[in-house]
Protein backbone atom coordinates (compact mmCIF):
# COMPACT_ATOMS: atom_id res chain seq x y z
CA UNK A 1 0.00 0.00 0.00
CA UNK A 2 1.27 3.42 -1.12
CA UNK A 3 0.02 6.48 0.27
CA UNK A 4 0.65 9.95 -1.36
CA UNK A 5 -0.24 12.98 0.74
CA UNK A 6 -1.50 16.73 -1.61
CA UNK A 7 -1.02 19.36 0.70
CA UNK A 8 -3.21 21.85 -0.12
CA UNK A 9 -2.86 24.95 1.82
CA UNK A 10 -4.62 27.34 0.33
CA UNK A 11 -7.64 25.80 2.32
CA UNK A 12 -5.34 24.30 5.47
CA UNK A 13 -6.19 20.49 4.14
CA UNK A 14 -4.37 17.35 2.60
CA UNK A 15 -5.85 14.92 0.24
CA UNK A 16 -4.74 11.85 -0.37
CA UNK A 17 -3.65 9.43 -3.03
CA UNK A 18 -3.94 5.77 -1.55
CA UNK A 19 -3.01 2.85 -4.17
CA UNK A 20 -1.72 -0.86 -4.78
CA UNK A 21 0.81 0.20 -7.59
CA UNK A 22 -1.97 -0.27 -10.03
CA UNK A 23 -5.38 1.51 -9.01
CA UNK A 24 -5.60 4.03 -6.37
CA UNK A 25 -8.74 5.82 -4.19
CA UNK A 26 -8.35 9.75 -3.69
CA UNK A 27 -10.10 10.76 -0.29
CA UNK A 28 -11.25 14.39 0.02
CA UNK A 29 -10.41 15.96 -3.63
CA UNK A 30 -10.05 19.48 -3.35
CA UNK A 31 -11.89 21.35 -6.70
CA UNK A 32 -8.62 21.40 -7.94
CA UNK A 33 -7.96 17.96 -8.63
CA UNK A 34 -4.79 18.43 -10.69
CA UNK A 35 -2.07 17.62 -7.72
CA UNK A 36 -3.95 14.29 -7.42
CA UNK A 37 -3.76 13.29 -10.98
CA UNK A 38 -0.25 14.32 -11.55
CA UNK A 39 0.63 12.26 -8.31
CA UNK A 40 -1.55 9.78 -10.32
CA UNK A 41 0.29 9.94 -13.39
CA UNK A 42 3.95 9.73 -11.50
CA UNK A 43 3.26 7.01 -9.44
CA UNK A 44 1.50 5.24 -12.69
CA UNK A 45 -1.49 4.27 -11.31
CA UNK A 46 -5.21 4.83 -12.52
CA UNK A 47 -7.86 6.51 -10.62
CA UNK A 48 -11.01 4.09 -9.90
CA UNK A 49 -12.41 5.53 -6.90
CA UNK A 50 -13.28 8.78 -5.05
CA UNK A 51 -14.53 9.09 -2.16
CA UNK A 52 -14.98 12.31 0.38
CA UNK A 53 -15.57 12.12 4.25
CA UNK A 54 -18.14 14.28 4.51
CA UNK A 55 -20.05 17.18 2.94
CA UNK A 56 -17.28 19.82 3.95
CA UNK A 57 -17.83 22.92 5.08
CA UNK A 58 -14.45 24.82 4.02
CA UNK A 59 -13.82 24.19 0.62
CA UNK A 60 -15.64 22.86 -2.92
CA UNK A 61 -15.59 19.32 -3.17
CA UNK A 62 -13.78 18.55 -6.51
CA UNK A 63 -14.44 14.43 -5.85
CA UNK A 64 -17.56 14.32 -8.12
CA UNK A 65 -15.39 16.05 -11.37
CA UNK A 66 -12.62 13.63 -10.58
CA UNK A 67 -14.29 10.56 -10.16
CA UNK A 68 -16.60 11.51 -13.63
CA UNK A 69 -13.64 12.41 -15.38
CA UNK A 70 -11.58 9.34 -14.97
CA UNK A 71 -15.11 7.31 -14.56
CA UNK A 72 -14.29 6.16 -11.05
CA UNK A 73 -16.68 5.57 -8.55
CA UNK A 74 -17.34 8.01 -6.36
CA UNK A 75 -18.10 7.38 -2.78
CA UNK A 76 -19.97 9.26 -0.12
CA UNK A 77 -22.44 8.37 3.08
CA UNK A 78 -25.87 7.31 1.65
CA UNK A 79 -27.10 9.04 4.55
CA UNK A 80 -26.16 12.32 2.68
CA UNK A 81 -28.82 14.01 0.83
CA UNK A 82 -27.22 15.45 -2.37
CA UNK A 83 -28.77 16.34 -5.99
CA UNK A 84 -26.01 13.37 -8.34
CA UNK A 85 -25.22 10.30 -8.48
CA UNK A 86 -22.98 8.10 -6.28
CA UNK A 87 -22.05 5.19 -4.77
CA UNK A 88 -23.37 5.54 -1.28
CA UNK A 89 -21.37 4.24 1.31
CA UNK A 90 -22.47 3.03 5.05
CA UNK A 91 -21.06 1.82 8.18
CA UNK A 92 -19.49 -1.61 7.64
CA UNK A 93 -19.43 -1.47 4.23
CA UNK A 94 -16.46 -3.94 2.42
CA UNK A 95 -14.94 -1.94 -0.92
CA UNK A 96 -11.77 -3.26 -2.72
CA UNK A 97 -9.72 -0.99 -4.76
CA UNK A 98 -7.46 -3.22 -6.99
CA UNK A 99 -5.48 -5.23 -4.22
CA UNK A 100 -7.12 -3.16 -1.49
CA UNK A 101 -9.98 -3.69 0.92
CA UNK A 102 -11.91 -0.31 2.31
CA UNK A 103 -13.92 -1.09 5.04
CA UNK A 104 -15.74 1.95 5.98
CA UNK A 105 -16.99 3.38 9.46
CA UNK A 106 -19.65 5.59 10.69
CA UNK A 107 -17.80 8.60 12.52
CA UNK A 108 -20.07 10.99 13.22
CA UNK A 109 -19.43 14.28 15.13
CA UNK A 110 -17.64 16.87 12.27
CA UNK A 111 -20.72 16.26 10.64
CA UNK A 112 -23.91 14.12 11.22
CA UNK A 113 -23.14 11.64 8.75
CA UNK A 114 -19.09 11.65 8.90
CA UNK A 115 -16.95 8.40 7.84
CA UNK A 116 -13.33 7.35 8.30
CA UNK A 117 -12.30 5.08 5.20
CA UNK A 118 -9.76 2.13 6.97
CA UNK A 119 -7.98 0.94 4.06
CA UNK A 120 -5.95 -2.57 4.17
CA UNK A 121 -3.37 -4.15 2.06
CA UNK A 122 -4.29 -7.95 2.57
CA UNK A 123 -0.44 -8.64 1.20
CA UNK A 124 1.93 -6.52 3.79
CA UNK A 125 -0.53 -6.09 6.87
CA UNK A 126 -0.64 -2.21 6.39
CA UNK A 127 -3.27 -0.10 7.40
CA UNK A 128 -4.05 3.21 6.68
CA UNK A 129 -6.81 5.24 8.29
CA UNK A 130 -8.46 8.26 6.05
CA UNK A 131 -10.07 10.36 8.94
CA UNK A 132 -11.62 13.88 7.36
CA UNK A 133 -12.56 16.08 10.07
CA UNK A 134 -12.88 12.91 12.59
CA UNK A 135 -9.74 11.97 14.70
CA UNK A 136 -7.20 14.16 13.76
CA UNK A 137 -3.11 14.78 14.87
CA UNK A 138 -3.41 16.06 18.35
CA UNK A 139 -7.49 17.08 18.48
CA UNK A 140 -10.56 16.40 16.19
CA UNK A 141 -12.50 18.64 14.27
CA UNK A 142 -14.88 21.11 14.91
CA UNK A 143 -18.57 19.87 16.12
CA UNK A 144 -19.83 23.51 15.19
CA UNK A 145 -20.20 23.92 11.42
CA UNK A 146 -23.06 21.96 11.23
CA UNK A 147 -24.77 24.07 13.33
CA UNK A 148 -23.69 25.77 16.54
CA UNK A 149 -26.83 24.70 18.48
CA UNK A 150 -25.92 21.01 17.95
CA UNK A 151 -22.47 21.33 18.77
CA UNK A 152 -22.55 19.77 22.52
CA UNK A 153 -24.39 16.81 20.74
CA UNK A 154 -22.22 16.44 18.00
CA UNK A 155 -19.40 17.05 20.13
CA UNK A 156 -20.39 14.05 22.15
CA UNK A 157 -20.52 12.08 19.10
CA UNK A 158 -17.18 13.05 18.14
CA UNK A 159 -15.80 11.94 21.66
CA UNK A 160 -17.14 8.15 20.54
CA UNK A 161 -15.98 8.72 16.87
CA UNK A 162 -12.76 9.45 18.08
CA UNK A 163 -12.57 6.54 20.25
CA UNK A 164 -13.85 3.88 17.60
CA UNK A 165 -11.10 4.99 15.40
CA UNK A 166 -8.49 4.55 18.02
CA UNK A 167 -9.46 1.11 18.82
CA UNK A 168 -8.23 0.25 15.53
CA UNK A 169 -4.34 -1.39 15.25
CA UNK A 170 -2.14 0.56 16.60
CA UNK A 171 0.15 0.72 13.99
CA UNK A 172 -1.97 2.08 11.39
CA UNK A 173 -1.12 4.73 9.86
CA UNK A 174 -3.52 8.39 10.12
CA UNK A 175 -4.13 10.46 7.17
CA UNK A 176 -6.66 13.29 8.26
CA UNK A 177 -7.52 15.68 5.91
CA UNK A 178 -8.54 18.93 8.12
CA UNK A 179 -5.79 20.39 10.56
CA UNK A 180 -3.19 21.70 8.39
CA UNK A 181 -4.00 25.24 8.69
CA UNK A 182 -7.51 25.61 7.83
CA UNK A 183 -10.25 26.19 10.40
CA UNK A 184 -11.81 23.20 10.86
CA UNK A 185 -9.59 21.91 13.30
CA UNK A 186 -11.27 22.33 17.13
CA UNK A 187 -7.59 22.97 18.10
CA UNK A 188 -4.11 23.33 16.90
CA UNK A 189 -2.83 20.19 15.68
CA UNK A 190 0.51 18.23 16.45
CA UNK A 191 3.38 20.20 15.07
CA UNK A 192 4.53 16.79 13.24
CA UNK A 193 1.40 16.16 11.00
CA UNK A 194 1.75 12.41 10.60
CA UNK A 195 1.60 9.22 13.29
CA UNK A 196 -0.13 6.32 13.79
CA UNK A 197 -3.19 5.47 15.71
CA UNK A 198 -1.46 4.25 18.83
CA UNK A 199 0.74 7.94 18.86
CA UNK A 200 -2.98 9.40 19.55
CA UNK A 201 -3.72 7.02 22.07
CA UNK A 202 -1.53 8.71 25.26
CA UNK A 203 -2.39 12.42 23.84
CA UNK A 204 -5.40 12.95 21.71
CA UNK A 205 -7.89 15.10 24.14
CA UNK A 206 -10.92 13.09 22.99
CA UNK A 207 -8.83 9.97 24.28
CA UNK A 208 -7.76 10.73 27.45
CA UNK A 209 -10.33 12.83 29.01
CA UNK A 210 -13.68 11.96 29.73
CA UNK A 211 -16.47 13.05 28.08
CA UNK A 212 -18.24 15.54 29.34
CA UNK A 213 -15.41 17.68 29.91
CA UNK A 214 -13.61 16.89 26.93
CA UNK A 215 -17.28 18.19 25.50
CA UNK A 216 -17.20 21.35 27.77
CA UNK A 217 -13.65 21.88 27.09
CA UNK A 218 -13.91 21.47 23.02
CA UNK A 219 -17.14 23.68 22.64
CA UNK A 220 -15.28 26.83 25.25
CA UNK A 221 -12.56 26.54 22.98
CA UNK A 222 -14.36 27.55 19.31
CA UNK A 223 -13.56 30.78 17.43
CA UNK A 224 -15.40 32.36 15.19
CA UNK A 225 -16.78 30.66 11.74
CA UNK A 226 -15.90 32.18 8.76
CA UNK A 227 -19.00 33.72 7.02
CA UNK A 228 -18.38 31.59 3.52
CA UNK A 229 -18.68 28.56 5.33
CA UNK A 230 -22.53 28.64 5.62
CA UNK A 231 -22.68 28.23 1.68
CA UNK A 232 -20.11 25.52 1.03
CA UNK A 233 -22.63 22.47 2.74
CA UNK A 234 -25.43 23.80 0.33
CA UNK A 235 -23.10 24.07 -3.27
CA UNK A 236 -21.52 20.69 -2.18
CA UNK A 237 -24.73 18.97 -2.33
CA UNK A 238 -25.28 20.12 -5.19
CA UNK A 239 -21.59 19.39 -6.99
CA UNK A 240 -20.85 23.10 -7.58
CA UNK A 241 -17.23 21.71 -7.98
CA UNK A 242 -17.61 20.14 -10.36
CA UNK A 243 -18.53 22.97 -12.86
CA UNK A 244 -15.89 24.76 -14.48
CA UNK A 245 -14.84 28.18 -13.68
CA UNK A 246 -15.19 31.27 -15.71
CA UNK A 247 -11.59 33.13 -16.54
CA UNK A 248 -12.20 36.69 -15.16
CA UNK A 249 -11.59 39.83 -17.51
CA UNK A 250 -8.72 41.70 -17.64
CA UNK A 251 -9.42 45.35 -16.81
CA UNK A 252 -8.10 49.02 -17.44
CA UNK A 253 -6.63 51.21 -14.04
CA UNK A 254 -9.94 53.12 -15.19
CA UNK A 255 -12.23 50.34 -14.73
CA UNK A 256 -10.62 49.17 -11.33
CA UNK A 257 -11.23 52.79 -9.78
CA UNK A 258 -14.80 52.76 -11.78
CA UNK A 259 -15.50 49.22 -9.43
CA UNK A 260 -14.23 51.33 -6.48
CA UNK A 261 -16.82 53.37 -6.70
CA UNK A 262 -19.52 51.24 -7.05
CA UNK A 263 -18.45 49.68 -3.90
CA UNK A 264 -17.08 46.48 -5.36
CA UNK A 265 -14.31 44.72 -3.53
CA UNK A 266 -10.91 45.23 -5.37
CA UNK A 267 -8.38 43.62 -3.48
CA UNK A 268 -4.47 44.58 -3.85
CA UNK A 269 -2.26 41.03 -3.56
CA UNK A 270 0.85 42.91 -2.96
CA UNK A 271 3.05 43.00 0.62
CA UNK A 272 1.49 44.25 3.32
CA UNK A 273 4.88 47.30 3.62
CA UNK A 274 4.51 47.13 -0.59
CA UNK A 275 0.62 47.93 -0.74
CA UNK A 276 1.02 51.00 2.13
CA UNK A 277 3.73 52.82 0.43
CA UNK A 278 1.24 53.11 -2.67
CA UNK A 279 -2.04 51.98 -3.66
CA UNK A 280 -4.90 52.66 -5.40
CA UNK A 281 -7.27 54.41 -3.05
CA UNK A 282 -10.19 52.47 -2.09
CA UNK A 283 -8.71 48.82 -2.65
CA UNK A 284 -8.43 46.19 0.49
CA UNK A 285 -5.29 44.70 0.94
CA UNK A 286 -4.52 40.60 1.50
CA UNK A 287 -1.31 39.34 0.54
CA UNK A 288 -1.42 36.28 -1.57
CA UNK A 289 -0.49 33.62 0.60
CA UNK A 290 -2.02 30.42 1.78
CA UNK A 291 -4.75 32.39 4.40
CA UNK A 292 -5.60 34.66 1.15
CA UNK A 293 -8.71 32.78 -0.02
CA UNK A 294 -9.85 31.87 3.56
CA UNK A 295 -9.77 35.82 5.02
CA UNK A 296 -11.16 37.21 1.36
CA UNK A 297 -14.19 34.72 1.36
CA UNK A 298 -14.70 35.97 4.57
CA UNK A 299 -14.15 39.52 4.01
CA UNK A 300 -16.06 40.14 1.14
CA UNK A 301 -19.50 40.22 0.74
CA UNK A 302 -20.97 36.63 -0.79
CA UNK A 303 -21.96 36.98 -4.49
CA UNK A 304 -20.63 40.78 -4.77
CA UNK A 305 -18.10 41.94 -7.25
CA UNK A 306 -14.45 40.61 -6.49
CA UNK A 307 -11.79 42.66 -8.65
CA UNK A 308 -8.26 41.31 -7.39
CA UNK A 309 -5.12 43.46 -8.27
CA UNK A 310 -0.97 43.25 -8.58
CA UNK A 311 2.23 43.62 -9.97
CA UNK A 312 2.70 40.08 -10.40
CA UNK A 313 0.91 38.05 -12.96
CA UNK A 314 1.39 34.84 -10.98
CA UNK A 315 -0.12 36.55 -8.20
CA UNK A 316 -3.27 37.41 -10.18
CA UNK A 317 -3.52 33.59 -11.15
CA UNK A 318 -3.07 32.23 -7.90
CA UNK A 319 -5.50 34.19 -6.61
CA UNK A 320 -8.46 33.71 -8.77
CA UNK A 321 -7.40 29.85 -8.32
CA UNK A 322 -7.69 30.16 -4.64
CA UNK A 323 -10.62 32.12 -4.61
CA UNK A 324 -12.44 29.09 -7.29
CA UNK A 325 -11.46 26.46 -4.58
CA UNK A 326 -13.91 28.13 -1.95
CA UNK A 327 -16.74 29.20 -4.58
CA UNK A 328 -15.73 32.81 -5.62
CA UNK A 329 -15.71 34.02 -8.46
CA UNK A 330 -13.42 36.54 -9.89
CA UNK A 331 -14.97 39.30 -12.02
CA UNK A 332 -11.89 41.01 -13.30
CA UNK A 333 -8.10 40.96 -12.77
CA UNK A 334 -5.48 44.28 -13.39
CA UNK A 335 -1.78 44.22 -13.45
CA UNK A 336 -0.59 47.18 -12.31
CA UNK A 337 2.45 49.09 -13.49
CA UNK A 338 4.90 51.34 -11.64
CA UNK A 339 2.92 53.49 -9.02
CA UNK A 340 3.66 56.67 -10.65
CA UNK A 341 1.82 56.58 -13.67
CA UNK A 342 -1.25 55.82 -11.01
CA UNK A 343 -4.05 58.18 -11.75
CA UNK A 344 -5.23 58.04 -7.80
CA UNK A 345 -2.79 56.94 -4.88
CA UNK A 346 -2.75 56.71 -1.25
CA UNK A 347 -0.30 55.44 1.65
CA UNK A 348 -0.15 55.09 5.02
CA UNK A 349 2.84 54.47 7.42
CA UNK A 350 4.29 51.11 8.48
CA UNK A 351 5.79 50.62 11.91
CA UNK A 352 7.19 48.25 14.54
CA UNK A 353 6.72 48.10 18.03
CA UNK A 354 9.55 50.22 18.45
CA UNK A 355 7.99 53.24 16.55
CA UNK A 356 4.97 52.47 18.75
CA UNK A 357 6.34 52.80 21.70
CA UNK A 358 7.95 55.53 20.81
CA UNK A 359 5.26 57.82 19.36
CA UNK A 360 1.82 56.12 19.70
CA UNK A 361 0.87 58.37 23.00
CA UNK A 362 -2.12 59.93 22.53
CA UNK A 363 -3.26 57.54 19.72
CA UNK A 364 -6.06 54.92 19.06
CA UNK A 365 -4.41 51.24 19.46
CA UNK A 366 -6.81 48.73 17.47
CA UNK A 367 -6.38 44.80 18.22
CA UNK A 368 -7.76 43.16 15.56
CA UNK A 369 -7.16 39.65 16.74
CA UNK A 370 -9.57 37.06 17.58
CA UNK A 371 -11.24 37.00 21.20
CA UNK A 372 -8.98 34.30 22.66
CA UNK A 373 -5.70 35.76 21.60
CA UNK A 374 -6.73 39.06 23.27
CA UNK A 375 -7.83 37.76 26.09
CA UNK A 376 -4.48 35.84 26.99
CA UNK A 377 -2.71 39.13 26.54
CA UNK A 378 -3.26 42.37 25.28
CA UNK A 379 -2.32 46.41 25.92
CA UNK A 380 -4.02 48.38 28.15
CA UNK A 381 -6.43 50.94 26.81
CA UNK A 382 -6.26 49.12 23.30
CA UNK A 383 -10.06 48.52 21.37
CA UNK A 384 -10.43 45.39 20.67
CA UNK A 385 -12.44 44.43 17.42
CA UNK A 386 -11.51 41.09 15.32
CA UNK A 387 -10.80 41.41 12.07
CA UNK A 388 -14.08 39.82 10.27
CA UNK A 389 -15.72 42.11 12.79
CA UNK A 390 -14.12 45.35 12.02
CA UNK A 391 -16.69 46.70 8.64
CA UNK A 392 -19.23 46.88 10.95
CA UNK A 393 -17.51 48.62 13.97
CA UNK A 394 -14.70 51.21 12.51
CA UNK A 395 -17.35 53.50 12.95
CA UNK A 396 -17.30 53.64 16.46
CA UNK A 397 -13.67 53.94 17.17
CA UNK A 398 -12.39 56.78 18.57
CA UNK A 399 -11.55 59.65 16.41
CA UNK A 400 -7.67 60.24 15.78
CA UNK A 401 -4.58 58.44 14.19
CA UNK A 402 -5.34 54.43 14.57
CA UNK A 403 -2.36 51.99 15.38
CA UNK A 404 -3.15 48.56 14.39
CA UNK A 405 -1.57 45.44 14.91
CA UNK A 406 -2.10 41.38 15.26
CA UNK A 407 -0.02 39.05 16.26
CA UNK A 408 2.32 38.85 12.59
CA UNK A 409 0.86 41.86 10.68
CA UNK A 410 -1.12 39.70 8.34
CA UNK A 411 -4.39 40.73 9.39
CA UNK A 412 -3.41 43.60 11.00
CA UNK A 413 -2.85 45.33 7.09
CA UNK A 414 -6.46 43.73 5.75
CA UNK A 415 -7.62 45.76 8.58
CA UNK A 416 -5.38 49.16 8.25
CA UNK A 417 -6.58 48.69 4.40
CA UNK A 418 -10.08 48.82 5.60
CA UNK A 419 -9.72 52.06 7.46
CA UNK A 420 -7.93 53.70 5.23
CA UNK A 421 -10.34 52.75 2.16
CA UNK A 422 -13.06 54.54 5.28
CA UNK A 423 -10.66 57.75 5.18
CA UNK A 424 -9.39 57.42 8.54
CA UNK A 425 -5.39 58.13 9.41
CA UNK A 426 -3.86 54.56 9.95
CA UNK A 427 -0.32 53.01 11.18
CA UNK A 428 -0.16 49.32 10.54
CA UNK A 429 2.30 47.68 12.80
CA UNK A 430 4.04 45.31 10.80
CA UNK A 431 5.59 43.50 14.08
CA UNK A 432 5.55 40.30 15.64
CA UNK A 433 3.11 40.42 18.92
CA UNK A 434 6.24 38.53 20.52
CA UNK A 435 8.41 41.31 19.92
CA UNK A 436 6.22 43.45 22.42
CA UNK A 437 8.31 42.31 25.61
CA UNK A 438 11.52 43.68 24.20
CA UNK A 439 10.10 46.96 24.67
CA UNK A 440 8.99 47.23 27.86
CA UNK A 441 5.45 48.43 27.31
CA UNK A 442 2.74 47.03 29.65
CA UNK A 443 0.57 43.90 29.03
CA UNK A 444 -2.81 43.27 30.66
CA UNK A 445 -3.42 39.27 30.78
CA UNK A 446 -7.32 37.94 31.07
CA UNK A 447 -11.05 39.35 30.31
CA UNK A 448 -10.92 43.07 31.44
CA UNK A 449 -13.11 44.08 34.45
Amino acid sequence: MHVIAVDVPELGNRAHLVHDGARALVVDAPRDWRPLELAAESAGVDIVAVADTHVHNDYLSGGLGLATRHRADYWLSGDERVQFDRLPTHDGDLLDVGRLRVRVLSTPGHTLHHQTFVVGDPRSGETGVFSGGSLLHGTVGRTDLVDPLLSRMMGRAQWESARKVASLDAAATLHPTHGFGGMCAATATSPVGQGTVGDERGLNPALVTPRDRFVEELVAGFGPVPSYYRRMGRLNRAGAGAAATLPPTEITENDVLDAVRRGSWVIDLRPRATFARAHLTGSINIEDGPLFAQYAAWLAPWGGDIVLISDSADDLSSGVHDLAQVGVQVRATHLLGPASTWFDSHDYRVADWATYARSARGSVTLDVRLDAEYHDAHLPESFHVPLHELEGAASRLPDGQVWVHCKSGFRAAIAASLLARAGRDVVLIADDWEKIADQGLPVLRGRAA
